[in-house]
């Protein structure tokens, strides 16, 4: 059994709410909380310039997050 739950908080009036713009380039940021009340922030860059791009691969790294993550760095489903 996997423990690990994704946070995300969400503003739906805010359609760039897990992103922020670091000089340029897009990053999107999420916790994970994780067995023994620990938990992991991670920040990972979409790789991008486009706020559009930014979201849509965003919301592809809280989607793989959410389902199994498989170690801290990747958060990929299996």
């Amino acid at each position: 059994m996997n423990d690990t739950r994704l946070s995300v908080r969400f503003d739906l009036a805010n359609a760039n709410h897990h992103l922020w713009n670091n000089h340029g380039t897009w990053w999107c940021h999420y916790t994970l909380h994780l067995p023994g009340f620990t938990k992991l922030r991670l920040r990972r860059s979409p790789a991008t310039q486009e706020v559009f791009l930014a979201r849509q691969r965003g919301d592809r790294f809280l989607a793989r997050a959410d389902c199994q993550p498989h170690g801290p760095a990747t958060g990929r489903c299996a």
